[in-house]
């Protein structure tokens, strides 16, 4: 018997790949590395570019509800808060404040329908962005701590790495290549909650021949 679990990535551009010349971004090269002979993966990549936690906020939900069959194996992953930080038109596009409103609101919701995760918004070129990035990275931590929501901060190992920094420049100063996207990938791959999240949503009687 071979397990159906859907997925479903909601996000940005960093969700959606943007900059990757194979298409693939991190969440199709994260699942084609979770893929086994005993679990088939579906994915729904629902990142879409310049969105903020407020316009997912809007549209997570239906977009979820239509895609998640009740005879399968559905799981969330959530990953914004880059556009939250950044200033557009000599403005904060969301304040933290409202960015840690917005994600309460989110996962509190998702994780009564189904399992959640949530990975950090990376680092970008822009050291004034990085800077209220990594605040609202933290805040994100404490946040999910408290509301036992699984997270994965990022910020610190992609701000270490040669590679992501060596692509975002060489790019468009915020995305990176097909290497920086496959280190992303692999962060959240051997990450132990993403190994449990799989394995429970492969534990249950709901299978297809």
């Amino acid at each position: 018997m071979l397990i159906d679990i859907r997925l479903c990535f909601i996000g940005d551009s960093f969700v959606n790949g943007a900059g990757d010349p194979e298409k693939l971004g991190w969440v199709g090269r994260l699942c084609a590395l979770s893929e086994t002979s005993e679990r088939q993966i579906t994915v729904y990549n629902l990142g879409v570019r310049r969105e903020s936690s407020d316009d997912i906020l809007g549209r997570w939900f239906n977009e979820c509800k239509i895609r998640f069959p009740e005879a399968s194996n559905n799981g969330l992953v959530f990953s914004f808060g880059v556009n939250d930080s950044v200033i557009d038109n000599g403005q904060l596009r969301v304040k933290q404040g409202q960015s840690i409103i917005n994600a309460r609101t989110i996962l509190l919701k998702a994780r009564e329908l189904y399992p959640v995760l949530m990975i950090g918004p990376p680092p970008i070129e822009d050291k004034d962005t990085n800077k209220r990035i990594k605040i609202l990275d933290k805040q994100f931590d404490e946040l999910c701590k408290g509301i036992e929501v699984p997270y994965l901060s990022l910020f610190h190992t992609l701000n270490d790495s040669f590679i992501w920094k060596q692509q975002i420049s060489q790019n468009d100063g915020a995305h990176p290549s097909s290497e920086g996207y496959a280190l992303l990938a692999e962060e959240v791959f051997k990450w132990h909650e993403w190994t449990n999240f799989l394995e429970f949503l492969s534990d249950d009687e709901n299978a297809i021949a």
